[in-house]
């Protein structure tokens, strides 16, 4: 019974076993790419998904020589994209204290002390406006 395997062999099939997941991955990012692409015809996009599947390492290698910029600019305008939607949300956030709130702030603060009773007056008009 000759089922043992050397190190050498071992490492080579986590090496495929790798390259084919890495390849599966490839071929998802690339037809995400394809669907979600704008500029381009929904027969050019049946065209692209056609060529993945009757040859998958050629269509995708030629996807990513002629379409690879494009592919690069959207996923940076996403980021983009995504980064100034969590900074409005975080701080629509933090700024989202009600007046009633502010104003139990401010009234505090006249109390202790450490704003005048003009000064309250301005920022409960700017509040109140």
């Amino acid at each position: 019974m000759d089922n043992d395997f050397s190190l050498l062999e071992v490492f080579f099939s986590m090496l495929y076993f790798f390259l084919f997941i890495a390849w599966i991955y490839l071929l998802i990012v690339i037809a995400t790419d394809i669907f979600r692409s704008r500029d381009m015809s929904n027969w050019a996009k049946a065209l692209w998904i056609l060529l993945l599947v009757i040859i998958p390492i050629l269509g995708s290698l030629i996807y990513l020589i002629a379409r690879g910029h494009k592919m690069a600019e959207r996923q940076r305008d996403d980021a983009i994209r995504n980064e100034k939607a969590f900074r409005s949300y975080v701080q629509d956030a933090a700024t989202s204290g009600s007046t009633a709130d502010e104003l139990e702030k401010l009234a505090k603060l006249r109390d202790a002390g450490t704003i005048t009773s003009e000064e309250f007056e301005a920022q409960k008009a700017k509040l109140l406006a």
